[in-house]
């Protein structure tokens, strides 16, 4: 897959659409069972046409853009979507639009005319029917469709998908997370809950504890998820590292910035600078603030034992 960062970059890439383009936007947040059956349809739509498939995201997300306090907590980070995308080798593409206040403000004729037609040359449109864009999101489906009809672009949306007779979506998710049903949230995604990233030196503080950590940033100012959870660990050797994690803000030692903290089991080795993926298994507890390290660390022995148990290690 192409990154193509910023629509000024697109000029760079006019070879490969010169035919024009398969194409689908939104957030995809998550990249659940629903946002999959859509890349599907992408990829399949593309294939069949002879034509490169794109994804079009912002970033920031709309949302984030607008009311950045009561947007909603993101379920990836951008490096762990484009990480996915990158994985599955459904998207040929992925245009990155920087949402700002002039992109906001384009008229929806403006979208349709400069970015889908005249720069990307969209051939085919896939979005949801509830999708809307453009100077106060007068743009719609219905739009999108009489602009297809005047300029040659198939618009079509895609059916809600459902589990359990409710809609998949990333609302849902956040819902099931705070939850801590991770069991439904794999059922919405078709995969354990994921976070990916690089290992970076920590403060030290797990081996004075006798719990040696691998420490990440998960790059984010809210987390999705917080507590003691079991996990798994992917991408340090070929199988699955079993192990505990806390999530959160370390209350303990007065921590401020979310952070990702991995006791692996039967591990001793140092991997910094390894980008690796952490798995959430099952729930243990809440992230909550002792008296001292003596106080911590008889806890973090009590949660291991039961992070075992849920993993059944002996």
């Amino acid at each position: 897959m192409q990154l193509i960062r910023g629509i000024y970059n697109i000029k760079s890439h006019q070879q490969d659409l010169a035919k024009g383009c398969v194409l689908t936007i939104g957030n995809f947040d998550g990249v659940h069972l629903g946002h999959q059956q859509v890349l599907q349809q992408l990829k399949a739509d593309a294939d069949r046409l002879g034509l490169p498939s794109v994804v079009m995201l912002f970033e920031p997300l709309p949302s984030e853009f607008f009311n950045a306090e009561k947007s909603p907590v993101r379920l990836m980070n951008l490096r762990e979507k484009v990480a996915y995308f990158n994985g599955y080798n459904l998207v040929n593409k992925m245009l990155l639009c920087r949402f700002s206040k002039s992109f906001a403000q384009q008229s929806p004729e403006e979208f349709v005319d400069e970015l889908l037609i005249k720069q990307l040359k969209v051939k085919k449109l896939i979005i949801g029917d509830d999708f809307r864009f453009a100077k106060n999101r007068a743009g719609d489906f219905a739009f999108l469709q009489q602009q297809g009809k005047k300029h040659g672009m198939e618009v079509i949306s895609q059916k809600t998908l459902t589990v359990a007779d409710k809609r998949v979506s990333s609302t849902r998710i956040r819902k099931s997370l705070a939850e801590y049903d991770l069991l439904e949230v794999k059922s919405l995604l078709g995969r354990p809950f994921e976070f990916k990233g690089r290992v970076i030196h920590g403060k030290k503080l797990g081996r004075q504890l006798g719990f040696r950590t691998l420490n990440l940033n998960p790059k984010r100012n809210k987390m999705p998820v917080e507590g003691v959870y079991s996990v798994f660990v992917t991408g340090l050797v070929e199988y699955k590292v079993a192990g505990i994690a806390n999530i959160g803000i370390r209350p303990t030692i007065n921590g401020v910035q979310p952070a990702i903290e991995v006791h692996l089991f039967d591990w001793h080795k140092d991997v910094y600078g390894a980008h690796v993926g952490v798995e959430l298994h099952k729930f243990i507890r809440s992230e909550q603030k002792f008296n001292g390290l003596d106080e911590l660390k008889k806890q973090i022995h009590l949660d291991v034992i039961q992070a075992k148990q849920y993993l059944e290690i002996n």
